[in-house]
């Protein structure tokens, strides 16, 4: 801008050269000619001025219209909690939990890997969603972590959007998983006869695959439309990590889109899917009435039970938390939605190994393969 500036000044120094008025001549009187030149002078210093700032601010409109995004800052600040005493102890309790979480889903990958009898597309499903429990709190806990424990709340802009972009993209798999279980279960329950052939192994990989494509469009969208903001007042996020609202709102351009696809995608990752899963389980307990046995209705809906526990667990303290969100402090909203990040991830799979008949087996079988193994050693 300097340069822009001296440029500007040169040009218009021969501009008002051209038109400046020739000297008096020289039999002006002598008291005259000194007033003269100083009132051109003064004259023509008060009109360059008026043109510099003239140029200079049709220069920075231009700048700001065509170029809005270019100011974008070196880092921002996570802001986390505040005036919150012995805060580090829930820092360790989110690490614990989440070494719960890596270590449980990994047992239940490697069971589904390792068993024959699990590699249906139900089972599928279910290693999809400990894998992306296992993504999800490694993008999440580690980094919250790191930020808080060891006061490394600086984070760069280009690391802001990855980590935004990672949470929110588990955050939505774990709800258009819980939806294609779902869907297993309502097939299963409403056409049993049919339900090989509909919820086939290649089906399973289709549904999932088409959950990632979702997932992968709609926070790459959201990421996108952060990339055309300029912050040029604060780089504080009050959240806890690099969250959608409170990153986009620290604009000062408009981001009238970001209100936008901040409708959008609690729409896509919440709403939606909860809406299919409850229309899912009214088609269920529809079918479940028309049979006649008491221990057959029972059966049927234990094969549920899992499932709907999965739902209560993920979908419940999210609700809660937007739904009163308004109202609570900043400091509870990030204790509620940290736990709704993390507790679920180390749940379901304890959910899964005491719920399911199959898993239990299988944990059967590996204990016994163990045992075993170190008779044969001995």
């Amino acid at each position: 801008m300097p340069a822009v500036v001296v440029g500007i000044r040169g040009l218009l120094d021969k501009e008002l050269d051209k038109d400046e008025v020739p000297p008096a001549a020289p039999r002006a009187l002598p008291c005259v000619c000194p007033l003269l030149q100083r009132e051109r002078k003064r004259h023509k210093h008060i009109k360059r001025e008026e043109l510099l700032s003239s140029s200079l601010t049709s220069l920075g409109h231009q700048t700001m219209d065509s170029n809005m995004t270019v100011v974008r800052p070196a880092y921002f600040i996570i802001r986390g909690f505040s005036g919150t005493p012995h805060i580090n102890y829930y820092y360790f309790f989110l690490l614990v939990l989440y070494i719960m979480s890596v270590v449980e889903n990994g047992v239940v990958m490697a069971l589904i890997c390792l068993d024959q009898s699990l590699k249906t597309p139900k089972y599928i499903a279910v290693f999809n969603l400990a894998f992306v429990d296992v993504v999800g709190s490694s993008a999440l806990v580690p980094k919250v972590f790191d930020t808080f424990w060891f006061d490394h709340k600086k984070i760069t802009y280009s690391n802001c959007l990855t980590y935004e972009f990672f949470n929110f993209l588990t955050l939505t798999m774990q709800s258009l998983n819980l939806v294609v279980l779902s869907f297993d279960r309502l097939v299963a329950i409403t056409f049993p006869l049919r339900y090989q052939i509909i919820v086939s192994l290649k089906t399973m990989f289709s549904l999932i695959a088409a959950c990632w494509i979702i997932a992968i469009l709609v926070n790459l969208i959201a990421v996108g439309l952060l990339t055309r903001l300029s912050f040029c007042r604060s780089v504080v996020i009050n959240s806890y990590f690099c969250d959608h609202g409170p990153l986009y709102r620290l604009a000062c351009n408009d981001y009238r889109p970001n209100d936008i696809i901040s409708i959008v995608l609690p729409v896509s990752i919440i709403w939606a899917p909860l809406l299919f899963i409850l229309i899912s389980y009214m088609c269920i307990g529809a079918a479940l009435a028309k049979i006649s046995g008491g221990q057959d209705r029972m059966k049927a809906f234990k094969t549920c039970s899992a499932h709907i526990m999965l739902v209560i667990i993920y979908y419940l303290p999210i609700l809660v938390t937007f739904s009163v969100a308004a109202k609570m402090p900043r400091n509870a909203r990030i204790i509620c939605l940290s736990l709704a990040a993390v507790i679920p991830p180390a749940l379901n799979p304890l959910i899964y190994v005491l719920q399911t008949q199959e898993i239990k087996l299988s944990l059967k079988k590996v204990f016994k393969r163990m045992k075993q193994s170190k008779i044969a050693v001995k």
